[in-house]
């Protein structure tokens, strides 16, 4: 009897460890056919009868290359011989908001938990590897993130009400490519994913490995093992934030000053940055300065006048609350306002949080689409709702976190 191989072995291992959770349910593999995925398919489908479970798949077939449809059948066709049931081609219209990858990422989570409402899955599997997690780390790090950033993709989460599970964070993409081979698969390698124009693709063709001939191979699995450390510190100052949201609540809808004074910063600007949510501060526009300077409301108080959030909202200090004004329903505020007024400047400072930088590197909802300036005006900051700051590079820096990655 062939002995199995090491790489075969450990995705077996990696792939039981979370897919047994789910005995008598259908899940659904993410396969674009690229190595990582591709190798994920293989072990679920020698796991997952194992472990009585059923397994479909579904390819994404975005449009952007040309033969990327005969690419969808192959997998497909693939998928089926190996006895996913089942087995779907999806192809969808990727728009232009974001950039390229951004859209297509957007429009790809879409047919997924499309596909697991269709099916009734019980959880969609992707094949980001524990290298995909260290670049995510490297690229929340060139942007100054905090935990929501350096937290990288989590292992298991909601999306759209879809349960997302990545079995091989703690597996190398060395390994995923000798099981392919191992198996005799012949994966496609998607040309975006060494496209020097995307920071993340330079990462990995010339920061990691640079790091590695410097550092060693271990900083590989560092980078990743403080994604899973700084995770469970993130969660915890999560849960802190929902009490203090809680006791700082006043009842006309705003929050109460001598509360939110005694909070420790980190755990305050997360309540600031989720009242600012709620009010109904686009997401994509609320930036590092709108927290900052609702925080100044509080900590630096000295008479200043609103702050101008994202939405046309207006935040006031009166009688030791905060308080908002919302525009009228079809009005529309200023588009970039930050803070107006303030004794003090307004809000400024140095992004101290972020959002992880992969295509497929966590949720839309934990996540920053980093949009370049190039013209005199400095580009916007982006806050991701996982209560983390993100501000982009400057003017002329190529950084795309949503680069690459189509598996």
């Amino acid at each position: 009897m062939p002995r199995l191989a090491p790489a075969v072995a450990e995705l077996r291992v990696a792939v039981r460890r979370m897919l047994c959770d789910h005995a008598g349910r259908l899940v659904l593999v993410a396969c674009s056919g690229g190595p990582d995925s591709l190798a994920l398919a293989a072990t679920v489908a020698f796991v997952a009868p194992r472990c009585g479970v059923s397994a479909g798949l579904v390819t994404v077939d975005h449009g952007l290359q040309a033969g990327s449809a005969e690419r969808a059948r192959d997998v497909a066709g693939w998928a089926a011989g190996a006895g996913f049931d089942p087995v779907e081609t999806v192809a969808v219209e990727v728009g232009a908001e974001g950039g390229p990858e951004a859209a297509a990422r957007t429009a790809r989570y879409a047919a997924l938990t499309q596909a697991a409402g269709r099916h009734r899955a019980a959880a969609v599997l992707l094949g980001h590897t524990r290298d995909d997690q260290a670049e995510t780390v490297l690229l929340a790090l060139a942007r100054g993130a905090g935990p929501a950033g350096l937290s990288g993709m989590p292992p298991a989460r909601q999306l759209d009400g879809v349960t997302v599970l990545r079995p091989l964070l703690d597996v190398g993409r060395e390994q995923t490519r000798a099981a392919c081979a191992a198996l005799g698969l012949a994966p496609w390698t998607d040309p975006h994913n060494t496209d020097p124009a995307y920071a993340r693709a330079r990462v990995r063709a010339d920061a990691l490995p640079a790091l590695v001939d410097a550092l060693g191979a271990a900083v590989v699995a560092n980078l990743a093992r403080t994604a899973t450390l700084v995770a469970a510190d993130n969660t915890a100052l999560d849960g802190l934030a929902d009490a203090a949201s809680a006791q700082a609540a006043t009842p006309g809808g705003g929050l109460a000053v001598p509360v939110l004074a005694e909070l420790p910063d980190a755990v305050r600007t997360r309540v600031l940055h989720r009242w600012a949510l709620r009010l109904g501060a686009p997401a994509g526009a609320l930036a590092y300065r709108h927290v900052t300077a609702l925080d100044a409301l509080v900590t630096r108080w000295r008479g200043q006048r609103a702050v101008h959030l994202p939405g046309g909202i207006e935040v006031r200090r009166a009688s030791g609350e905060l308080s908002a004004d919302r525009p009228a329903a079809g009005a529309t505020g200023p588009a970039d306002a930050g803070a107006s007024g303030s004794a003090d400047g307004g809000a400024s400072g140095s992004a101290d949080g972020g959002a992880s930088g992969s295509a497929d590197g966590g949720p839309v909802a934990e996540r920053a689409t980093v949009r370049l300036g190039r013209g005199t005006d400095p580009p916007a900051e982006v806050m991701p709702q996982g209560g983390g700051v993100t501000e982009a590079a400057p003017p002329g820096h190529r950084l795309h976190p949503q680069a690459g990655l189509l598996q």
